[in-house]
């Protein structure tokens, strides 16, 4: 059996997917012109929830899983079901990133993307590290992430910095790939106050980026926006979005460690 959670076996996964599916559609319709009409990447985030749904989002059509832990990750990255059964999944790696972690991350198959990188020094390792598991010419995917609400408990560099990070990933990291911009933002906005600061705050970062740089904003993508407000996000510009209980149902509440 699974390691993790298998309770929610009767979660209509494929109707969660299509659901997302459609009012990402019903969001990009609403979303500026002016804006850069990039097609949004749904990255189903499959957090504690076992391989047998992960498998059922993939045969409805779904590529892209996100995971919060690199060890959950790693572990689902070679589940001989998955292995067998989804031939052609993306792994995101949407979590914080520490440096002990980073081979057994890079050596998980299927990786298809790093959302969090928040320093220097963790793009240096990557750098140096992806050389091991390379297939090619093949880049490592990244993204600078961004922590918009200035919140401690959240990783990220401040708005301020997005430039410094980024340019330091273009020019001296050569086995990555700059992909764009992410944040995690403050949970739970109250929409009805006006669009999300967090998700205008990256937009901004976007632009000056692209300016100070000279990036195509058509080339440079934001990942924002979660299962209560995906909808908002794209609307602001979200490019990739992480969805998680929409599709796959509730996660059960987190109960207190016991050693």
């Amino acid at each position: 059996m699974s390691a993790y959670a298998s309770e929610d076996q009767e979660v209509d996964v494929m109707y969660g997917l299509q659901n997302v599916l459609t009012q990402i559609q019903a969001a990009v319709a609403r979303r500026a012109k002016d804006l850069p009409q990039i097609t949004p990447r749904l990255v189903a985030v499959s957090k504690i929830k076992p391989a047998a749904l992960i498998v059922q989002a993939y045969e409805a059509g779904q590529r892209h899983f996100g995971e919060n832990y690199v060890n959950e990750l790693a572990d689902k990255a070679i589940d001989p079901l998955i292995l067998e059964s989804c031939k052609d999944i993306k792994w995101h790696f949407i979590g914080h990133l520490q440096t002990n972690k980073i081979n057994k991350l890079l050596g998980s198959p299927g990786l298809f993307m790093v959302q969090t990188v928040h320093s220097d020094k963790l793009a240096d390792n990557l750098n140096k590290q992806w050389l091991k598991f390379r297939k090619g010419d093949e880049k490592l995917k990244v993204m600078v992430q961004i922590n918009t609400s200035g919140e401690e408990a959240k990783n990220g560099v401040p708005p301020l910095e997005a430039t410094n990070l980024s340019q330091h990933v273009i020019n001296h990291c050569p086995n990555l790939e700059y992909v764009g911009l992410m944040t995690i933002g403050q949970y739970d906005y109250d929409v009805s106050q006006g669009p999300n600061p967090d998700f205008i705050s990256l937009a901004k970062c976007r632009q000056e980026v692209c300016n100070n740089l000279n990036l195509d904003i058509n080339n440079v993508e934001l990942s924002m926006g979660m299962s209560t407000d995906y909808e908002h996000a794209i609307e602001l510009g979200a490019t990739t979005i992480r969805v998680g209980s929409t599709i796959f149902g509730a996660r059960p509440p987190k109960q207190a460690k016991t050693n």
